[in-house]
């Protein structure tokens, strides 16, 4: 993270003195949102600086990423679209400083060939990939084996017209409804985001309550928009944050990540514009969280052992 404080200078041109930069790179990082004057993200390198205080969040040289067969369960293929069970602990895209064992590296291995990659997709490092799920939240993640596949994938997520169903466990009791609650950036732990926050953005989320374990429950969430951390932002809020969940709750003995799944996905074919309906089944280390806080699995609720679309 850079800070300064500049006046009656452009922001392109503040960034790139103040970084050792060039004019353009320091174009790219404001366009993509890594500037913050004052209290806002301001993406509009032209902006002339007034004294306010600025933070730019440099973007890592991106290295080459290669192909790794890693072990993901696949839950539905055709040529247009691969769907996966992701497990926890994948990063669905590498990050800075983690190039290796994510989503993309297995994309590379098995259906993107190592030449030609870039007609395929021009941002190499995220090709195919249409939505996201964090490295701890497991479950049906959808990627396009093209780009014409990627623009209609992508186009149903922004029109909503994917419905996604997610399986988490608290610590507390959450209320149930819908809760209509915009998320920004925290203003000082940047990596964390917060109900209102800096720059916040409408977020809409349903929940359910399945069923409970004395203070604990077990919570279907069901998000309408697709902000970053939305659900573990959501459930803390209510005062249920996700069990497991360091960076919104704490660290939990009965589990080693946050609690939460991507349970069902329902999304129309990019060429058929048929709905399809896929199901991951809750991975063990949940169940067996739940089961060791006393709590009982619906009928009806999947776990390991059951994979399809349907």
């Amino acid at each position: 993270m850079v800070r300064f404080r500049k006046e009656g200078v452009r922001l392109d041109q503040a960034v790139a003195e103040a970084c050792g930069v060039s004019r353009s790179r320091a174009q790219e990082w404001i366009q993509k949102g890594r500037v913050r004057v004052g209290e806002r993200v301001v993406e509009k390198p032209s902006y002339r600086l007034k004294g306010e205080e600025v933070w730019v969040e440099p973007l890592e040289e991106v290295p080459a990423v290669l192909p790794e067969d890693l072990p993901i369960p696949v839950l539905y293929e055709d040529e247009d679209m691969v769907v996966l069970n992701k497990p926890p602990g994948l990063l669905t895209h590498p990050a800075p400083g983690v190039y290796t064992g994510t989503v993309v590296n297995l994309l590379l291995a098995r259906y993107f060939p190592e030449e030609g990659v870039e007609a395929l997709f021009p941002e190499r490092v995220r090709p195919g990939i249409v939505h996201r799920l964090d490295k701890d939240t497991s479950g049906v993640l959808v990627v396009a084996k093209h780009r014409g596949a990627l623009d209609a994938l992508a186009q149903a997520f922004r029109d909503r017209l994917v419905y996604k169903r997610y399986l988490a466990l608290t610590e507390g009791h959450p209320r149930e409804g819908t809760l209509v609650a915009p998320i920004g950036r925290h203003p000082v732990e940047r990596h964390k985001m917060r109900v209102g926050g800096i720059a916040p953005r409408y977020a809409e989320t349903d929940f359910l309550l399945l069923s409970t374990a004395g203070p604990y429950a077990l919570v279907e969430a069901r998000p309408h928009t697709g902000r970053t951390h939305q659900i573990r932002v959501h459930l803390k809020y209510l005062g249920a944050p996700i069990l497991g969940d360091e960076l919104y709750g704490r660290p939990s003995p009965y589990i080693r990540r946050q609690a939460l799944h991507a349970y069902e996905l329902r999304i129309p074919h990019p060429r058929t514009r048929k709905v399809l309906e896929f199901v991951a089944p809750v991975p063990e280390d949940m169940a067996q969280a739940w089961e060791a806080l006393g709590g009982v699995w619906p009928e009806g609720v999947v776990r390991e052992g059951y994979t399809g679309a349907r």
